[in-house]
């Protein structure tokens, strides 16, 4: 498989390309944001490590334009002064972080996790069958009842299962309050605000990682809600 390795520091992405090649992964480098960016236009990588201070481009603005142009589990590097950015990241959609100086092996394993995660849910399998959908890391699998987050299983309610399979369904549309009530209770709505809102903080709780700027279950104001098709 193809890494992406995109750090502005050479001596630290030669590191990373001697451990991971040891493993038996190809390695491409790259040492700007931009770079990185130009580089999976015309490569095929099938995971991003990506530092987040850089010069021309940092890598929180690369990952947010790499989300645009495929779905790509990125993992960044962070030195710990940089935690508020780790999180602002994450909500970018990075899909896991590592902070400096880390541990090569703690690093491989996140490197296989991710690309566990990648080929198991990222598309080529389970999200071609028609009850399953995915969108960003959150995995839905609508047979199994199944719903995960970063590979990461999420206990919902009867309830909130329903609301979030028929926004995930319909990812990118925007649905009333009274339209989630009416399909997922499968009654006209009689002032549903209280109810589906309760609700929604509850899913967002679940599957966000700041359910206060949530990533995945958007609010659309005067309108209604959605799930974002990332």
């Amino acid at each position: 498989m193809n890494i992406l390795v995109c750090d502005d520091d050479k001596e630290i992405v030669d590191a990373i390309e001697i451990y991971l090649k040891n493993e038996g992964y190809n390695i491409l480098k790259s040492f700007s944001g931009l770079e990185a960016i130009e580089m999976i236009k015309y490569n095929e990588v099938h995971l991003i490590i990506m530092d987040i201070m850089m010069p021309e481009m940092d890598g929180i603005r690369a990952t947010s334009k790499i989300r645009e142009i495929k779905n790509i589990p990125v993992i960044m590097l962070s030195a710990k002064s940089e935690e508020t950015d780790i999180v602002f990241g994450l909500n970018m959609g990075a899909d896991d972080y590592i902070t400096k100086p880390f541990n090569p092996l703690e690093l491989l394993a996140r490197v296989k996790s991710q690309l566990r995660r990648y080929t198991t849910l990222g598309g080529a399998g389970e999200v071609e069958r028609s009850n399953c959908y995915k969108t960003g890391s959150l995995f839905m699998d609508d047979e199994r009842k199944i719903v995960t987050v970063d590979g990461e299983s999420v206990k919902l309610t009867p309830v909130e299962y329903k609301i979030l399979l028929l926004l995930t369904k319909n990812k990118g549309k925007v649905f009333s309050i009274d339209d989630i009530y009416q399909e997922v209770w499968n009654e006209p709505s009689f002032n549903p605000e209280n109810t589906v809102a309760v609700h929604i903080r509850r899913i967002r709780e679940k599957i966000e990682i700041d359910p206060k700027n949530p990533r995945y279950l958007k609010v659309v104001w005067g309108v209604g809600y959605k799930v974002e098709d990332l």
